[in-house]
């Protein structure tokens, strides 16, 4: 058995997925890479993956599929994992060699002796193109560092940290008893990924090394703020299936309720503040009908997001409150460094 299943969805990527796959080779037979051709069409992307499967026997395995998505790739993945641990790595982000040695060394001292451990997470750094500055999440004051914990141990999240599909290696058997089975076809899933299984994490280790490496910058690429305006209607449908998972108000312990809490807030906000930056009439209603449907399905969960700082926010009257919410996200998205 591996320790340590990534599955890597790519889809025409033979521009950059080299550089992935040569940073996780280092795990040598520790580790499987599974490389995941989601149907591409413009490129090699089959070949090279082909390519790495001969070269590197019993490591990586190429996988190929009809083209279903990202999320579909995800699934193709964790269906043919046989590591203890599994780890989604994008085909044009990377990991850092020296935090890489940190964390096969955390999970196989766990598998030595015998402790189950859900989730390890890690920092991530934002390689963001032209970027002077690498900003770095991390997670210092919300996880006790290099410590087996669980939700009652968290402690701080501040506005915009949250668990990410960049920070998290999740255990495959836990997953799969989650039932995670994301939607195919469809953009922004990562965030079902990290969301859907946590209440079946009950063991945590914040290991405080910068593993993953998460590139920004291609014009093409999901998180671009005009291709998200582009795909608003994923961004909703995605908020939806989350919506849909729990009801928050049975969600035990209390910390973690209010982590996911806060993360269906965040996922509001995001499709809120797309809506109104489109300028559409079409989106806005879009937007309106969201918040509706919410308070008709659960009103205090409702409350509780429409009446927070966010909720308000993005639902200020007018052409006058739009602009306000507009202007307070740009100001954001400056400080926090994303899109």
């Amino acid at each position: 058995m591996k320790l340590l299943t990534f599955a890597v969805p790519c889809y025409n990527s033979a521009e950059y997925m080299r550089k992935c796959i040569e940073s996780l080779l280092p795990g040598g037979d520790e580790v499987e890479i599974l490389i995941v051709d989601d149907g591409s069409q413009k490129d090699n992307t089959l070949e090279i993956a082909r390519e790495y499967e001969t070269k590197y026997p019993g490591i990586c395995r190429a996988i190929h599929q009809e083209n279903g998505g990202h999320g579909e790739a995800v699934n193709t993945g964790l269906r043919n994992a046989a590591g203890i641990f599994f780890k989604v790595v994008d085909s044009d982000d990377w990991v850092d060699p020296e935090a890489y040695r940190e964390v096969l060394a955390t999970l196989r001292r766990f598998v030595q002796n015998n402790e189950t451990l859900d989730m390890l997470l890690t920092n991530f750094v934002y390689e963001k193109q032209g970027a002077r500055r690498k900003k770095v999440m991390n997670y210092h004051t919300a996880f006790p560092a290099r410590q087996l914990c669980g939700w009652n141990d968290v402690r701080h999240f501040h506005v915009g940290q949250y668990i990410l599909m960049h920070s998290v290696v999740y255990r495959t058997q836990m997953l799969r008893n989650s039932g995670l089975e994301l939607p195919k076809h469809t953009f922004y899933v990562d965030n079902i990924f990290v969301y859907q299984p946590l209440p079946f994490v009950h063991t945590i280790y914040y290991l405080d090394v910068n593993f993953y490496r998460y590139f920004i910058g291609r014009s093409d690429q999901s998180v671009n703020e005009q291709i998200m305006i582009g795909r608003i209607d994923q961004q909703y449908l995605v908020t939806r299936i989350m919506l849909s998972c729990y009801d928050p108000a049975k969600i035990q312990p209390a910390k973690l309720r209010r982590y996911m809490v806060n993360y269906l807030d965040i996922m509001m906000t995001i499709c809120s503040i797309l809506s109104i930056r489109s300028g559409t009439e079409e989106n806005l209603q879009k937007k309106k009908e969201l918040w509706q449907s919410l308070r008709q399905k659960n009103l205090p969960l409702y409350l509780r997001l429409r009446c927070g700082f966010l909720g308000q926010a993005v639902n200020l009257p007018g052409k006058q409150g739009r602009k306000i919410a507009s202007g307070g996200y740009r100001i954001a998205q400056k400080f926090y460094g994303f899109n």
